[in-house]
C-alpha cells in the first residue's frame, strides 16, 4: 500500500485557479455548460457539452441523485439582551448561517459573523416575529441557538426574511432561489445546493429515460461537512461533520438490483457519493460462518452519517460520477481524487480544465468520471 495513503498533506490537493474562472452565474440553458469526460481506467480526457452526456449512458444504467432542496439559511439580525430585550449599548448587527436542526425541537447549529459578539444570554432578532436565543458556543466555532418554533416554521420564516446561501466566492446573490436549486429538488433542508445536479434539465432527463436509463433519489441535507475548509496540515487530522441522510426502501432495492445484475450505478454529486458509500458501511452483511463483509448492499436508512472519503478509500457502490470542479485543498477534491484512484492524474485534469478555461465551482462546468 502506498506510503502516501498514511501521510497525505492537505497541500497535496492544491492547485492554481485564476479568479476569473470562478463562475458567478449559471449558464442558460443549464445543459449547455461544458463537460470534461474522464476515463479513469485509460487516463483519457474528452471535452464535451453537458447535454452530450447522454452518449455515455446505456439502457440499464441507474442514476442516483440528491433531491435535497435549499432554503434561505443566511440571516441578518441584531443582538439584544435576553432579559430586557434592549440592545447592548449600540446596535450590534450579526450574520447567522443556519447549518442544521438538532434533535431537540427548535435547537439549531449555526455559524455567526462576527462570532466574538455572540454570547450566552443574548437574543438574536431577525424580524419582529422571528428570533432565537443563544445556548452554547462550541469549541469548533459553531453555536447552538434555540428558536421558539419547530423546524418547518424556522425554514418558513427563513425563506421569508433570509437570503439565498450562495458561497462567498459568488459575489452577487441570485434574484430567485430557483436558480440555486436543481430541477428535481424536493425535500427542503440544505444550506448549500448539491450543485452537480444544476446541469440537468427536464428535457435532458427525458432523453435519458427514453434511452432506458433508470433513476433513484436519496436525500442528504448539505451542511458543515461539505463547505468547511481543511485547516489541518495532515489530511488524516481533519474532522468531518455529520450530515443527515435518507435512503428509502425503493431506492435501496433499485441500487441493490442494479449491483446484482452488473448494471452501473452513476451518482450525481459528491453528496450522493457520501450518502451511498456512508450508508453501505453502516450495515455489514453476514457471509457464511459469521464472517462479516461490509458495504456490499444498501439498506434503507434515515439518520446521520459521518464519512471522510480520501485516497485509499474502497468504493463499494458508485461506478461513475457526475460532479463539478471543487475548491483547492477541499474534502471534495480529495473525494474525486479517491474515485479516480490517482491524485496526480486528478490534478492534471484540473490543470487542463484551467488551461481550457472551464468555469469552476457551484455555477461552473461539470465532470463525468467513469
Amino acid at each position: 500500500m502506498s506510503f502516501e495513503l498514511y501521510f497525505m498533506q492537505t497541500s497535496d490537493f492544491n492547485y492554481s485557479l485564476p479568479s476569473q474562472l470562478i463562475a458567478q452565474t449559471p449558464v442558460i440553458p443549464r445543459d449547455s455548460s461544458r463537460l470534461m469526460v474522464i476515463d479513469k481506467k485509460n487516463r483519457k480526457i474528452e471535452h464535451k457539452i453537458f447535454h452530450e452526456v447522454t452518449d455515455y449512458f446505456k439502457s440499464g444504467d441507474l442514476i442516483v441523485w440528491n433531491n435535497s432542496k435549499v432554503f434561505k439559511a443566511r440571516l441578518f439580525g441584531e443582538l439584544t439582551d435576553l432579559n430586557d430585550d434592549k440592545l447592548f449599548g449600540h446596535k450590534k448587527p450579526v450574520e447567522i448561517f443556519l447549518v442544521r436542526e438538532m434533535e431537540n425541537v427548535g435547537v439549531w447549529k449555526v455559524l455567526a459573523k462576527p462570532g466574538k459578539h455572540v454570547r450566552l444570554g443574548m437574543r438574536i432578532k431577525f424580524a419582529p416575529d422571528f428570533c432565537c436565543d443563544v445556548l452554547v458556543k462550541e469549541a469548533d466555532g459553531t453555536i447552538l441557538v434555540q428558536f421558539p418554533y419547530d423546524a418547518e416554521t424556522v425554514r418558513q420564516k427563513a425563506n421569508q426574511y433570509g437570503h439565498i446561501p450562495v458561497p462567498p466566492y459568488v459575489k452577487d446573490e441570485p434574484h430567485e432561489l430557483e436558480s440555486y436549486q436543481t430541477v428535481y429538488a424536493k425535500n427542503e433542508g440544505s444550506v448549500a445546493a448539491p450543485t452537480a445536479g444544476f446541469h440537468f434539465t427536464p428535457n435532458l432527463i427525458q432523453k435519458l429515460k427514453d434511452k432506458g436509463v433508470d433513476f433513484a433519489e436519496v436525500t442528504l441535507h448539505v451542511g458543515l461537512g461539505t463547505f468547511l475548509p481543511v485547516k489541518s496540515e495532515r489530511v488524516e487530522d481533519h474532522t468531518m461533520h455529520s450530515e443527515w441522510v435518507e435512503i428509502s426502501k425503493d431506492c435501496a432495492n433499485k441500487i441493490n438490483q442494479a449491483k446484482a445484475e452488473g448494471r452501473r450505478v452513476v451518482v450525481v454529486g459528491t453528496t450522493t457519493v457520501r450518502t451511498l458509500e456512508g450508508v453501505a458501511l453502516l450495515h455489514p452483511l453476514l457471509v457464511g460462518e459469521g464472517r462479516v463483509r461490509s458495504g456490499d448492499v444498501i439498506h434503507p436508512y434515515k439518520g446521520d452519517i459521518n464519512i471522510f472519503i480520501k485516497p485509499g478509500f474502497e468504493f463499494k457502490i458508485v461506478d461513475a460520477m457526475i460532479t463539478n470542479f471543487h475548491l483547492p485543498k477541499s474534502t471534495l477534491l480529495m473525494l474525486v481524487s479517491a474515485f479516480v484512484g490517482d491524485r496526480e492524474f486528478m490534478l492534471q485534469c484540473y490543470k487542463e480544465a484551467v488551461d481550457q478555461k472551464y468555469r469552476f465551482y457551484s455555477f461552473g462546468d461539470a465532470m463525468f468520471i467513469y
